[in-house]
């Protein structure tokens, strides 16, 4: 039953509208999609604070580093 009206729409008595109103959705969707791709990006990129939190994590990590002497490569003078 349902299936005949489905087929009807794909034959030459369809619905223009019906296909139009589709193509809008799915576009906005697509759009909504890319627009919010885009902020992402932008705030990981940019941070939400001027400074990336990336960066200022990633220098406090290597001040840490520095201070504790994590991760440096010994050399003649020390011997672990």
């Amino acid at each position: 039953m349902n299936f005949g009206s489905l087929i009807g729409q794909i034959g030459p008595n369809y619905d223009p509208l019906f296909y139009d109103v589709m193509v809008y959705i799915f576009g906005t969707m697509l759009f909504a999609v890319f627009l919010l791709g885009v902020i992402a990006f932008w705030l990981r990129r940019k941070g939400l604070g001027g400074g990336s939190a990336k960066e200022k994590w990633s220098q406090e990590l290597e001040r840490y580093f520095e201070r504790e002497q994590i991760g440096l490569i010994p050399d003649e003078k020390h011997h672990w």
